[in-house]
């Protein structure tokens, strides 16, 4: 699988498995960072990855083509994905300890940094899920593009 990265861009080469009218299924191989990611962009199986490309140059199943991903929505993915809700566990930790282990003089101090820690980080981690699914469908502008039709 060849991943190329330019500077304003990340492109994948894949197969069509579908297409209809301006958009196509393409399948490409799964990356290790796919395994976390929640922006829709694309639906992993075992070894591939469907994603869902606007399909400019009318390509048909079966064909091999290139599909380009802009570098910032790949890279405002990252950050969404990884750092807020790294973000969430380290204040929710600060925020228990330092706010909330006066309140609860009944637990260990570190346990209720723990607790809030955590629980900040899956609350952020619904809310991902949640903005993920209300922006999914405004996308376009960012949504993968079929660039060339390999063959």
């Amino acid at each position: 699988m060849n991943v190329m990265v330019k500077f304003n861009s990340v492109e994948e080469v894949g197969l069509v498995k579908s297409a209809e009218g301006m958009v196509a299924t393409v399948l490409v191989e799964k990356k290790n960072a796919c395994e976390g990611c929640t922006s829709r962009m694309c639906k992993p199986a075992d070894h591939s990855m469907e994603i869902e490309a606007l399909n400019p140059l009318n390509a048909r199943a079966g064909q091999k083509v290139r599909v380009e991903i802009r570098a910032y929505s790949y890279m405002r993915g990252s950050l969404i994905v990884y750092g807020i809700p790294v973000l969430s566990l380290i204040a929710g930790a600060v925020i228990g300890r330092e706010v909330f282990s006066g309140l609860l003089k009944n637990l260990d101090s570190d346990s209720v940094s723990a607790i809030f820690g955590f629980g900040a980080f899956v609350i952020s981690l619904l809310l991902i899920k949640v903005w993920s699914a209300k922006t999914a469908e405004k996308k376009v502008g960012t949504q993968p593009t079929i660039r060339e039709i390999i063959e």
